[in-house]
């Protein structure tokens, strides 16, 4: 049984009250591993240990922070096999999908924002035979980043990285569901010979870890990735407090399939969009809008497609679909599939648990699945399920395909399928989403903005967007 630590000031070291939670692998259903079950005791030791350390990282030359990021980088890639290894018994996922997507855009992250650190430039205004006005970044202190279960150290990295770049000291809490990665890091961060206190990490639940970051007074900012409702307490939080605040929330995407598209790679892409990662990304496409011309067609292949998916133990080179992360999230899951049959939903494919002999005969599997027939402002095709289900619905013309494309709260990200580019980009922005994608899903340039509209979050992560957050503009004026 493997026991997992804080890491604080550079050590190591267990919850201070000495509770722990076990950790459990979702393919099994059995525990592998405790968890610190750390409180608000933790916390302040680790803000206090980042504010220590805060007045040296701040002065030390972003070329000097950028090198040691980039360092990190490079020991993720020596490690990829034990990290992915560790991301796939930790998450359920395929580890083939570990290892190609989460544990490299992890390195990614890391080289990215150290790389960028010291070309961070401001702005400077002259006015003619007046003044001359610069702008000078600051780090904001002390800032918390709060990490899902979905994506562990992809997006753990994603909030980590950009804060220590620009001189931040970072108290970060991954989740108590799949913290393993999150700990395997701490120790290459003492490889890479980052200064104790610089980055912090505390185990532990939402109500003991989380809320105690969110109400700390050394905590100056706070990076959010997760569900809309626990946005919601977060914000009403920090408001009053006066932290500066990024909400990466929920998402309910549009995937609008026209009938003059290359339908091949509609097709094979809508199946990674809408079962990536079992369907446990904020981003995936689970509103399938396929003009009526094409629906039967695209239905027929699509639907094929799906039964062809592989779900299986996740070490399994052949699998494409793993476990869902927990017991009570298929539970979850499995009540939204009995909804959208009392909705009047028709059956596609998928729909039952799956029981995968061998060391798997416990775990969390689902098959993929897929409905038809149900309204566009239905519960099934209005909140956020987060696992491998998806609706199909045939819209007649442009207006009522960007009506339901709309009509959600959310507005996290949306795919068009389409060869005409007057339409794309028409379409594109009019849709109420962060990220709009044309022909394809998913393809991330780390120097563009990423975020959502609507109750999909609030502010901006990624390249420049996510080093303003981090920092405090203050204007200097000098008259000439």
């Amino acid at each position: 049984m493997i026991q997992l630590q804080n890491f604080v000031g550079g050590q190591l070291l267990p919850p201070r009250a000495g509770r722990y939670l076990p950790l459990i692998e979702p393919a099994t259903g059995q525990p592998f591993a405790q968890v610190p079950d750390s409180d608000a005791a933790d916390v302040d030791a680790a803000v206090r240990a980042a504010e220590a350390a805060l007045p040296a990282w701040r002065a030390r030359p972003a070329e000097e922070r950028g090198r040691l990021l980039v360092r990190l980088a490079e020991l993720i890639e020596q490690h990829l096999d034990r990290l992915a290894q560790a991301e796939s018994q930790d998450n359920g996922k395929p580890l083939s999908l570990a290892r190609t997507l989460d544990i490299p855009r992890a390195a990614s992250n890391f080289a990215f924002f150290g790389t960028a650190a010291p070309h961070f430039a401001t702005e400077a205004h002259v006015q003619e035979g007046v003044a001359l006005n610069y702008t000078v970044r600051h780090p904001l202190g002390v800032v918390a980043c709060i990490s899902p279960w979905n994506l562990p150290l992809y997006l753990f990295s994603w909030k980590i990285a950009p804060a220590l770049a620009v001189g931040c000291c970072v108290v970060a809490k991954p989740s108590e569901i799949t913290p393993y990665t999150a700990f395997l890091l701490s120790e290459l961060v003492q490889q890479a010979g980052f200064p104790a206190g610089v980055l912090n990490i505390v185990h532990g639940t939402g109500p003991g870890v989380g809320q105690a970051l969110v109400e700390h007074p050394g905590i100056r900012a706070i990076s959010f990735t997760g569900g809309t409702k626990t946005g919601e307490l977060i914000a009403r939080t920090a408001a009053p407090r006066f932290k500066k605040l990024s909400l990466e929330l929920g998402g309910k995407n549009p995937n609008l399939i026209f009938a003059d598209c290359d339908l091949a790679a509609a097709v094979q892409t809508s199946i990674r969009s809408s079962f990536a990662n079992q369907g446990q990304i904020c981003l995936c496409g689970s509103r399938i809008l396929v003009e009526r011309s094409l629906y039967e067609p695209f239905k027929t292949e699509f639907v094929a497609q799906v039964q062809a998916l592989t779900v299986g133990d996740p070490l399994d080179e052949a699998t494409r679909q793993g476990a869902l992360v927990s017991e009570a999230h298929l539970q979850k899951v499995l009540g939204y599939i009995e909804l959208a049959h009392q909705e009047g939903g028709r059956l596609l494919a998928g729909g039952q648990r799956v029981r995968v002999p061998g060391r798997c005969a416990e775990g969390y599997f689902l098959q993929p699945t897929v409905f038809e027939g149900l309204a566009p402002d239905c519960r099934v095709n209005q909140e956020e399920i987060f696992g491998p289900v998806v609706t199909l619905t045939p819209f007649d013309t442009e207006d009522e395909a960007l009506r339901w494309a709309n009509g959600t709260e959310y507005g996290l990200s949306a795919t068009i399928w389409t060869r005409d580019l007057t339409r794309a980009h028409r379409l594109g922005q009019q849709l109420r989403a962060g990220v709009v994608w044309v022909n394809t899903w998913l393809h991330r340039d780390l120097r563009t903005p990423f975020g959502g509209m609507k109750n999909s979050g609030v502010g901006r992560e990624g390249g420049l967007e996510a080093l303003r957050f981090f920092t405090e503009a203050q204007n200097v004026c000098i008259k000439l």
